[in-house]
């Protein structure tokens, strides 16, 4: 089923790492590393069997090549997926097993924050591995990468409104933010900051509320917000959330958000576009928290970072360009431009075999 499953999707690699003593159960998969080393974030999830636990890493994996590509990295795309409660079973001795199986692989996978994880887990990360972004800025790090996905997110909306509305005046607009977490609240901030209508939902009710009250959002229940009466829809929780029972709801002209794979298939594009809505493809807007850590291997700096981070718009336009061109669905056109340029590199280069020489300078670790 393994070899199967990979041969599918094309992976290079997948490791499963396993230590009883720690509790560390987890998945790592390299999807593609032509244009460099796989860089993509881990994510700790209660997953219910291990067969999803497999499809959720292999998924995500392939999404990180996509979205390094379409922005101009030379990253490959990796994943990796813990498989636990991140309420329950976070322990140091489970991370530190983790950094071990990461710094394995010689520098083929570099790990980050996902889904579950924070900047603390990735304190214990570093104590065993290099190869590990998103840590603390008193190591050498950019810390949090949430602002600037959600400032990335930004940018890639008001290249949509500019092909669907002829304006970036972001002010104009209403929105359905369906999850405030991290990232989806530093969204709401940037929104709310430029006088938008905000519309929220997420499964946890604090989060609604805080953004109720520290940014003046309108809270809707969660089945509620594909009703909303909007001009944007942002998908900013998990993904999956654009599907057949779902976009008939949809009200807005505008697809934007920070949320991974909103599609629940590529069909689904198809259909979207034929509803006369503007879909912008999910791991080309949500590339500023990829583009943010990646900054890290090499020294980090924050005013680099913000310039990387407007790049976001351009790549969106020219996404929008190939779709009006070709004729094809956004989401299509995405995957297009990412593929031609790993087509192209991948003519000069070789898969990355591991580290060639000293990287993360500045880095201090713990």
């Amino acid at each position: 089923m393994i070899f199967e499953s990979i041969s599918t999707s094309n992976h290079e690699e997948v490791v499963y790492c396993h230590n009883k003593d720690a509790g560390l159960k987890a998945i790592i998969a390299i999807h593609n590393t032509v244009l460099g080393p796989a860089l993509g974030g881990t994510r700790m999830w209660p997953y219910a069997s291990e067969e999803e636990a497999l499809k959720d890493v292999l998924r995500l994996s392939r999404g990180m090549t996509y979205k390094a590509a379409v922005s101009g990295l030379n990253l490959g795309g990796g994943k990796a997926v813990i498989w636990g409660d991140p309420n329950k079973d976070k322990s140091e001795a489970l991370f530190r097993a983790f950094g071990r199986f990461v710094n394995s692989l010689g520098g083929r996978y570099i790990t980050a924050e996902d889904v579950g994880i924070d900047v603390n887990d990735m304190e214990y990360v570093l104590r065993e591995t290099d190869y590990v972004t998103g840590v603390h800025q008193v190591h050498g790090g950019s810390g949090d990468p949430s602002p600037f996905t959600a400032f990335g997110t930004l940018q890639g909306l008001m290249a949509a409104l500019q092909v669907k509305f002829g304006d970036e005046d972001v002010g104009k607009y209403a929105y359905a933010v369906q999850g405030v977490g991290h990232v989806g609240m530093e969204f709401v901030k940037l929104l709310r900051e430029r006088g938008a209508k905000v519309f929220v939902t997420d499964i946890n009710k604090d989060a609604v509320q805080r953004a109720v009250d520290e940014f003046g959002c309108e809270a809707v229940a969660l089945d509620d917000i594909y009703d909303v009466d909007c001009d944007v829809y942002s998908p900013t929780a998990l993904g999956g959330t654009l599907n057949e029972k779902t976009l008939p709801r949809l009200k807005c002209k505008v697809i934007c958000g920070a949320a991974n794979n909103q599609l629940a298939n590529d069909q689904m594009g198809v259909e979207v576009a034929a509803k006369g809505i503007l879909y912008a493809p999910d791991y080309a807007v949500n590339a500023g928290g990829l583009m943010n850590v990646s900054l890290e291997i090499d020294g980090y700096n924050r005013e680099r970072a913000m310039r990387m981070m407007r790049t976001i718009y351009y790549n969106l336009g020219r996404i929008f360009e190939i779709a009006k061109r070709d004729g094809i669905p956004t989401n299509q056109a995405a995957d297009r431009m990412a593929e031609e340029r790993i087509n192209a590199i991948g003519k000069l280069r070789l898969p990355h075999l591991g580290a060639a020489a000293p990287r993360f300078q500045g880095r201090r670790g713990s």
